[in-house]
């Protein structure tokens, strides 16, 4: 067992349990994280005035213990190997159970399904509730076609944040790596918002998330334009691949526009514009066309999630499969 590399095999291992048997409910590691960054912030900002420099110490204290930590892990699994076949086996299904845990694309799934359930069955304002679980954005007056909507930016996305951005690190830098980008990613989501409280504290977690994201959402990009050729025909990945080059640079994040125009290319709709976070309207751009029935499409087709989940389900299967047999090669 290798510090900063894993065998092919347990990285599809890890993505197969993941979206066999999800994350569970209690004990995550990532509820860890963030408890970990919520204490560490307290701190540094009870110690330090400069709100900016706080950040960086914030940053750089978080990702270097739980870096070092996830290499002690990887330290102590590769001196039980050496004990016996048996302490072998243990320890690379630990690892595989572990590294399982930082890959959430069941968990992702599951709940658009169940959004998308709530809403054919007419439950909008069940929907709504379960919506904030995907999104940051005010939901107590959004339509159903803005509910799914919201949950098709959100797929897309987090194709990226949740599913391929961790198994490009996996497969980059082993498991100290999935770790580490899961912190970054964890501290963006936690400090790295453009609020008073935050602007400052949390831009270097911010830019250091947009560096990490970087590479990892233009894959996402191209695995929905490819996923889109498979499933829905080449003159729809055209379109997707099209729109992601045109909008992918609209959104306001460096990273989230390039999956959500494939996507919004592959699905023939149009994503984006206002929505209202904590009861103050931002301005988006929208991203994709035909604005003028996508209320209406979105509403009357209750397969546009599902079809949204299948691009993602392929999306992933496809960057491990290419990743894997590329790695094979060199």
């Amino acid at each position: 067992m290798k510090f900063l590399y894993v065998e092919s095999w347990i990285i599809s291992s890890v993505f197969l349990i993941d979206i066999i048997f999800g994350d569970p409910k209690r004990f995550h590691p990532v509820i860890w994280i963030g408890n970990f960054i919520d204490r560490i912030e307290k701190f540094f900002r009870k110690k330090l005035s400069n709100e900016k420099l706080s950040g960086v110490l914030l940053f750089l204290t978080v990702t270097g213990i739980v870096f070092l930590s996830a290499s002690i892990f990887i330290h102590l699994l590769d001196k039980l190997t050496g004990i016996s076949d048996l302490f072998s086996v243990i320890a690379y299904l630990l690892l595989i159970f572990t590294g399982s845990l930082f890959i959430a694309l069941r968990g992702l799934i599951n709940e658009a399904r169940r959004i998308n359930n709530l809403l054919i069955t007419g439950n909008l304002k069940s929907a709504r509730q379960s919506l904030c679980a995907l999104v940051g954005r005010d939901a107590e007056t959004l339509t159903a076609g803005k509910i799914k909507t919201a949950v098709i930016e959100s797929l897309a996305e987090n194709l990226s944040d949740a599913v391929i951005a961790p198994l490009f690190y996996f497969i980059v830098g082993g498991f100290p790596f999935l770790v580490l980008y899961k912190t970054v990613n964890t501290l963006d989501s936690m400090v790295g918002y453009k609020n008073n409280k935050y602007i400052k504290f949390g831009w270097f977690s911010a830019k250091m998330d947009d560096l990490f994201n970087y590479i990892p959402a233009r894959i996402s990009g191209l695995m929905i334009v490819l996923s889109s050729l498979f499933l829905l025909g080449f003159s729809t990945a055209k379109n997707s691949f099209r729109i992601m080059l045109r909008d992918g640079k609209k959104h306001p994040s460096p990273n989230s526009g390039i999956p959500e125009a494939a996507m919004a290319g592959a699905l023939k709709i149009k994503l984006g514009g206002p929505n209202y976070y904590g009861g103050v309207l931002v301005e988006k751009p929208y991203i994709g066309e035909n604005s003028d029935i996508v209320e209406s499409r979105i509403d009357i087709n209750f397969n546009v999630i599902e079809t949204t989940i299948n691009i993602i389900i392929l999306s992933s299967f496809l960057f491990l499969f290419i990743t894997l047999i590329i790695r094979s090669l060199l």
